[in-house]
């Protein structure tokens, strides 16, 4: 009788735990859709603001495309001074856009790795491609010799990258992220002169990283001015500030002087302005709210 008794209560003790387990796992998942269906609701809520993002991507990304073009013919064809040339203003289609270029992560490293990266990451030289490699032959080796099959590569990878463009889900919360991100790349890399460190061509990606954060700003800028009137004139101070120093190093021909030409000085004030940036473009996020 007492092991019937002692079976009965296992019985009741395991359905009661099976019983907790599914209890759990529908929690889970009713807090998931709930999840779900708060983003959806407010990308919904801008799906203007989503259009806008994705239309000004793709365009970005299609002169990425004809700019790589033209750059790896330049590199095929051994003409080391149009590449030189071309390298830069190239890039900065792709700075501008890369919160949407990283939602590919095999892609990002594959057309952006410095040899850090690659070597961060435990891999040789070997495994390096893109444009960086290709900036070091032009900058350090002063050839372009050797490095077609990397500029084949490079223009099949950007090609890649821009049909895969058409995949992406664009939520405001990327959008937001992104533009935070621009920043944050800006401080950690373009201002200390780590991204380009052959071509000393940084302030280009810095200014295209600005530039794509700026552009997230003013798509989300009549919603934000509704909500909050104030952090919009401050975004608008700070941009307007952060650009006019970037405008002290233009080099009159419509690009930038060569990093390494500014001071302790030059660099401390662009840091700064890029800090104070930061911080309030964050607060963009009140638009999902």
């Amino acid at each position: 009788m007492n092991q019937i008794v002692r079976n009965v209560g296992f019985l009741l003790l395991s359905s009661s735990l099976l019983v907790g387990c599914g209890d759990n796992a529908s929690q889970d998942t009713e807090s998931q859709k709930a999840s779900e269906s708060t983003e959806q609701a407010q990308t919904n809520k801008l799906d203007k603001e989503v259009q806008s993002y994705k239309e000004f991507a793709s365009d970005q990304l299609d002169q990425f495309v004809v700019e790589t073009e033209a750059f790896v013919e330049a590199v095929k064809a051994g003409d080391v001074e149009k590449a030189k040339e071309l390298y830069a203003p190239a890039r900065m289609y792709f700075e501008r856009s890369e919160p949407i270029a990283e939602s590919f992560g095999d892609l990002d490293p594959r057309i952006d790795a410095r040899l850090a990266d690659v070597k961060e990451e435990g891999q040789g030289e070997e495994q390096w491609s893109g444009y960086h490699k290709i900036e070091k032959g032009l900058w350090e080796e002063g050839t372009t010799k050797g490095y077609e099959e990397v500029a084949d590569q490079l223009l099949k990878d950007v090609k890649e990258l821009r049909a895969k463009v058409e995949t992406v889900e664009v939520t405001p919360d990327l959008m937001i992220t992104g533009a935070v991100d621009l920043l944050n790349e800006v401080s950690t890399s373009k201002i200390t002169g780590e991204e380009e460190i052959y071509s000393h061509t940084d302030l280009y990606d810095f200014k295209a990283n600005v530039e794509g954060a700026e552009k997230i700003f003013e798509i989300f800028k009549p919603k934000l001015q509704e909500k909050d009137a104030q952090l919009v004139k401050t975004l608008e101070e700070n941009f307007k500030t952060l650009n006019g120093l970037l405008a002290k190093h233009e080099d009159g021909k419509g690009g930038f002087v060569s990093f390494e030409k500014l001071t302790k000085e030059d660099t401390k004030a662009l840091s700064e302005a890029v800090d104070h940036l930061g911080e309030p473009l964050s607060q963009m996020a009140i638009v999902v709210e």
